[in-house]
């Protein structure tokens, strides 16, 4: 049964959300405040966390710090609406993706769906993939980069291996949005922006000094292909 960790100080959404999520069949464990929420995410095993951005003790960011540094589990951002600040930092700290409350039950299913669906691992004998020093290793879900392995979120796995499909040529963000987000990309929304951000500290340098993802200005992001 997939196990989830929900995180929210408001007892009352957060039993609502419980509720329908173990009618969809999850496993719920719910928190009401950071420090119990690290906890539960560092000493038991979740398929993901559910984390509300305002929370007493320690607040979503702390949160994130924090399991991250342990845990490479998918993270569902609860966010206010319209507040791109605290879905701009979350996404920095590690975060998958975000939903913006007040949401209905059906689309936070539907996102987590999304989510875990994404971090499958492929079929066994699904073949490496091998572009200059970036190798992927899809049936593992592990991205290596000099033969030394990359610490990649899902979804930043996710977007290295559509990027690795396309070397060579740029993908849009509209594209990337759909295949790694599981959704439409809307005005403003910087959450692929900030993964591509992410990855760029993560990865090696090409030889000349440059990113092997370059940014092609009105088109997207291209993976280069040597």
């Amino acid at each position: 049964m997939t196990r989830v960790l929900l995180v929210d100080d408001d007892l009352d959404l957060c039993a609502m959300q419980a509720e329908y999520l173990t009618i969809e069949g999850y496993e719920v464990v719910q928190a009401h405040d950071g420090e119990t929420a690290v906890h539960h995410a560092l000493a038991e095993s979740f398929d993901i966390m559910l984390l509300d951005v305002m929370l007493p003790k320690l607040n979503g960011a702390e949160v994130l710090r924090k399991v991250r540094g342990n845990s490479m589990m998918p993270i569902l951002m609860l966010t206010a609406k319209g507040d791109d600040i605290d879905r701009i930092l979350g996404l920095e700290l590690g975060a998958d993706d975000y939903v913006a409350k007040p949401c209905t039950p059906r689309e936070l299913v539907a996102r987590i769906r999304a989510i875990l669906r994404r971090s499958q691992p492929q079929p066994q004998g699904l073949a490496d993939h091998q572009i200059g020093a970036l190798r992927l290793a899809p049936s593992r879900r592990l991205a290596y980069w000099d033969e030394q392995v990359l610490d990649l979120t899902s979804t930043e796995f996710n977007l290295l291996e559509v990027l690795a499909r396309h070397a060579g040529r740029a993908v849009s963000k509209e594209e990337l949005s759909s295949q790694v987000l599981g959704r439409s990309l809307t005005r403003y929304d910087r959450s692929i922006d900030v993964h591509i951000s992410n990855l760029r500290q993560k990865l090696g340098m090409l030889s000349d000094g440059r990113s092997p993802i370059q940014t092609i200005r009105g088109l997207g992001y291209q993976l280069l292909a040597a």
